[in-house]
């Protein structure tokens, strides 16, 4: 039999080998969130040339050295629309904002320090060389390296790329998942459930959990606790070219517990099955071919834990992510805990600030792995080590927020 796996030595057979997915062209309107298989590179400079940051008058900043001063105005400039002639001695031009700075030109006097008549300005107030101008490349140059591989695009990120020049970018092929239940028990969301039956609800929660984190998802449905159904499902999945496969339920060894024999006689390559966790000692992993495998527990709470740890991961690294590593914290503790076991924990709870900003966690009090109302309350996951001594409240402590 094996022994129980360490959860940090798990998650490293779940990520040895897994790669980032080739690199395709998504047009920016596709791109948010997706993952930049290559540094982006500014195809232009931003601005092009200099510009005015403001409406008022292109002067030469040696004619307005003093104030009050008269000048000429020899035309306008409006953004698009370059001048074309230029500033000479004595002279200004109407400006707005984005305009293109007229050559002679290199100040910009704002129209609330003039005053106009007919082809007369005078300027009210003194300026110096480069006032209220944005030169050429303030923003960025052509050949700026200014988003990285491996960066997750924001919206932010988009805009740049856009003025770049980027009409798509270079992202990561998003991975595909397939979410496979079993259980002759599960009936779908919406049913009249007879003797024995419970309604089916974990897929619902890895799903959105597998696209949040950019995957696609196809949903296999609910197989019957029979290795013929089960297998047949499986095939299904390799034929979709899943990348990965998340099975819920049925992957201890009971009689009716049917998802390991499947896999076997798929041809699956076993990396551990058990590990040293609650909620979600009887996790499987391995491989079938090209295809992840992750066997997650029947109970809701473990298998959504199980996702949050393994799946998450795996998912960000098949993106080309580099920050795949769960986002812990330090807090302190709500109440006080027993000594721990040898399975690590992960007890949910809620998270607040203390009077002294200090985040507080504090585990709900019922822990069954099989309550959903207690997990869709809690906002975090306090970790609590193999073996851990028993804390009193108030003793820090480590906690894994939980998304919206």
């Amino acid at each position: 039999m094996m022994a129980l796996m360490p959860v940090a030595e798990a998650l490293a057979h779940v990520l040895d080998g897994a790669e980032p997915l080739p690199a395709q062209a998504v047009p920016l309107g596709e791109a948010l969130g997706r993952v930049l298989a290559k540094d982006l590179v500014a195809l232009r400079t931003q601005p092009p040339d200099a510009v005015s940051a403001m409406d008022g008058y292109a002067v030469r900043a040696e004619d307005v050295a003093h104030a009050p001063v008269t000048l000429t105005v020899i035309g306008e400039v409006a953004a698009g629309h370059p001048f074309n002639g230029a500033v000479g001695p004595e002279q200004a031009a109407r400006i707005f904002t984005g305009g293109v700075l007229p050559p002679g030109a290199d100040a910009i006097v704002i129209q609330e320090n003039t005053t106009r008549e007919r082809e007369r300005v005078t300027v009210q107030a003194v300026v110096k060389p480069g006032r209220n101008v944005r030169r050429a490349g303030l923003d960025f140059s052509r050949g700026d390296v200014l988003l990285r591989r491996s960066h997750r695009l924001t919206a932010r990120d988009l805009m740049l790329a856009a003025a770049m020049n980027y009409p798509a970018v270079p992202v990561h092929r998003r991975a595909k998942v397939g979410v496979l239940a079993t259980g002759d028990e599960l009936v779908p969301p919406g049913s009249q459930p007879g003797p024995g039956e419970i309604v089916y609800s974990n897929g619902f929660g890895l799903s959105a959990l597998a696209r949040s984190e950019g995957a696609e998802v196809l949903d296999l449905g609910i197989a019957r606790d029979r290795i013929d159904a089960t297998a047949a499902a499986i095939r299904r999945a390799r034929e979709a070219q899943c990348d990965v496969l998340v099975t819920m339920g049925g992957a201890s060894v009971g009689d009716h517990d049917v998802v390991q024999q499947a896999l076997a006689a798929e041809g699956l390559a076993l990396a551990f099955w058990k590990i040293a966790l609650r909620p979600g000692k009887p996790m499987m992993h391995g491989r079938l071919g090209g295809m992840a495998v992750l066997g997650l527990p029947g109970n809701p709470v473990s298998s959504f834990v199980c996702a949050v740890l393994f799946l998450v991961p795996l998912l960000r690294r098949l993106a080309g992510r580099l920050d795949i590593s769960a986002e812990m914290q330090d807090a302190v503790l709500g109440h006080g805990l027993p000594e721990n076991d040898e399975r690590a924990d992960y007890l949910r709870s809620t998270l607040v600030e203390g009077p002294d900003g200090e985040p507080i966690a504090t585990p709900l009090p019922l822990q069954d792995s099989s309550m959903m109302a207690p997990l869709a309350r809690a906002n975090c996951l306090l970790i609590r080590e193999p073996h851990a001594p028993a804390a009193p409240a108030g003793s820090p402590c480590r906690i894994l927020k939980l998304g919206t």
